[in-house]
Formats: C-alpha cells, sequence, structure tokens
C-alpha cells in the first residue's frame, strides 16, 4: 500500500507535469487572443451602454456581455469570431487556473495556507468567469443564443419556490454585491495592476493602463453591486421582475433623474476597462500575489 508521503509527491508530480501544459507558450497565446476578445467585449457593452443613455438603443441589444455577443454575431463573419472568442476565453480560462498549480502546495503548509486559499480562490474565480463566457459564446456560435436577464429571471424564479429559495436567493445577491465592492476596491487601490507584467510594459504605458484600469474597475464595481442590490430585492418581495443581470441595472441606472449622465460615465468606465483588457493582453501576468 502506498504511503500518504508516496501519494503526495505523485500529486506533485502531476502537478508539475500539469503546469508544464499551462504555461505552454501555444496555450498562452491563444489565452491572449481571450484576452483581447475579453477587452473587446467590454468595448461594445460600453457603447452598448451609451445607446441606452441616449434613449437611441437597439432593443435586441442588450448592454451586457450577451448583448456584446449578439453584436458580433450580427456582423461580418460573426460565427467565426465566436468561435475564436470562445476558444480564447476558454483557453485563457485554463491558463488562468494553471496558477492554482503553483499555489496549492501552500494549502499543506500551516503558515502560508490562508494566503494560499485565498489566492487559489481568486484563481479559479477568474477562470470561472472566462469559462462562462467562452462556453457562452461556444453556445452563440452554434446558434443557441440566449438572453441573460431572462436566464436569471427564470433561475430566481424557480429558486424561490423551494423551501428555502428565498434565503438562497439572499445568499447570492450579498455575494455579487460583494464582488462589486471587491471589483470596486479593486480599482480604487490599483490592486488590478498586479495582473499586469510591469517589467515588460513600457515605462511610459504605464500611468494611462493605471488610470484606463482604475476608471474601469470602479463602474463595474458599482455596476455589479447594483445588480445585487435589485437581486435582493427580488428575494425579499418574491417580485423576480427586479432579478436581473448586468442589463438590468444600466436599464436601472438610465431611469432615475440623473440617469443618462450616470449611465454616460458607467459607459465610459467599460468601455475603459476594456482598453485596459488590451493592455493585458500584450502584458499578461496570471500571478495574483506578484
Amino acid at each position: 500500500m502506498p504511503t500518504a508521503r508516496s501519494l503526495l509527491d505523485r500529486v506533485h508530480r502531476a502537478a508539475e507535469s500539469a503546469r508544464e501544459v499551462t504555461d505552454h507558450p501555444v496555450l498562452e497565446a491563444v489565452a491572449r487572443v481571450g484576452l483581447v476578445a475579453y477587452g473587446a467585449m467590454h468595448l461594445l457593452i460600453g457603447w452598448l451602454a451609451l445607446q441606452l443613455a441616449r434613449g437611441a438603443r437597439d432593443t435586441d441589444a442588450d448592454a451586457d456581455q450577451t448583448g456584446a455577443l449578439h453584436a458580433v454575431a450580427g456582423s461580418p463573419g460573426g460565427r467565426l469570431l465566436l468561435w475564436v472568442i470562445g476558444v480564447g476565453m476558454l483557453s485563457l480560462a485554463v491558463w488562468q487556473a494553471g496558477e492554482v498549480l503553483l499555489w496549492w502546495h501552500g494549502l499543506l503548509e500551516r503558515e502560508r495556507w490562508r494566503r494560499a486559499a485565498y489566492v487559489c480562490a481568486k484563481c479559479l474565480a477568474k477562470a470561472a468567469v472566462y469559462a462562462v463566457l467562452g462556453v457562452t459564446a461556444v453556445l452563440f456560435a452554434v446558434g443557441a443564443e440566449y438572453e441573460a436577464d431572462e436566464r436569471l429571471r427564470e433561475l430566481t424564479s424557480q429558486t424561490l419556490r423551494f423551501p428555502g429559495g428565498a434565503a438562497l436567493v439572499l445568499s447570492v445577491a450579498v455575494a455579487v454585491v460583494g464582488v462589486g465592492v471587491y471589483t470596486l476596491a479593486r480599482g480604487l487601490t490599483g490592486g488590478f495592476m498586479r495582473d499586469i507584467d510591469l517589467p515588460a510594459a513600457p515605462d511610459r504605458w504605464e500611468p494611462l493602463i493605471a488610470a484606463t484600469g482604475r476608471v474601469g474597475y470602479v463602474a463595474k464595481g458599482l455596476a455589479f453591486a447594483l445588480v445585487g442590490v435589485l437581486l435582493w430585492q427580488a428575494g425579499s418581495s418574491a417580485d423576480v421582475s427586479t432579478a436581473t443581470g448586468l442589463d438590468g441595472a444600466m436599464t436601472a441606472i438610465a431611469a432615475v433623474e440623473a440617469g443618462p449622465r450616470l449611465l454616460t460615465g458607467i459607459a465610459v468606465g467599460f468601455a475603459a476597462f476594456g482598453v485596459y483588457a488590451l493592455a493585458r493582453a500584450c502584458y499578461p501576468d496570471r500571478d495574483p500575489s506578484s
């Protein structure tokens, strides 16, 4: 029977082998394509939000990720572009998740396990976001389109029918608000710059990267926090019409008295995040601890 030590050694060797795969230059190159797609999607979301702020939005194009993919699908060569986006985003998810292979052994060390757990959770969360976007793009590429807001309302309605469903919806709402606050904090503190390979980036570009990232993260944080607030309203009132995603949050902003001006600022912020993501594609660093 193998001892615990020998089993651990095998796990270490397997992790090292997997790490070599996720460090392969080809995977990183395709992951860069995913980062370019990620940036372009945010530029499109910014444009769609600006149209909503001006009151001139196409009703078929939501100001969110699915709306951006709809816009891509309707462009010349859209089906091919969707496949490129899907493959790129899925590769980006694998590349990002590969950072866990460097940190997981810290979970076995008493002095480092909290830090290692935090870093691993952050890497996996990022990878999950990229993977969802990649799968969504592939679904659009094969013609299986859907609206994120409608799907969220359906899931919320189904959840509320079960015992304890309201508590679950409220818990998810709190988590979404937490993500928004965390994103906002990253923008205010400049923590997002850890995702940029600063030694490789020209010094003259660092202020621009920092400025666009700061504006982008603050705008995204505010928008996602509002998504959580609207979901909380749905859970506490059982009115699923308020359960909505990013497009619904944009629409809610536009509906207030100063909404068009506020939404214009959010739109600029999402576009700024797109520029930051494009800069990250040029100088990527997946290590959130650096």
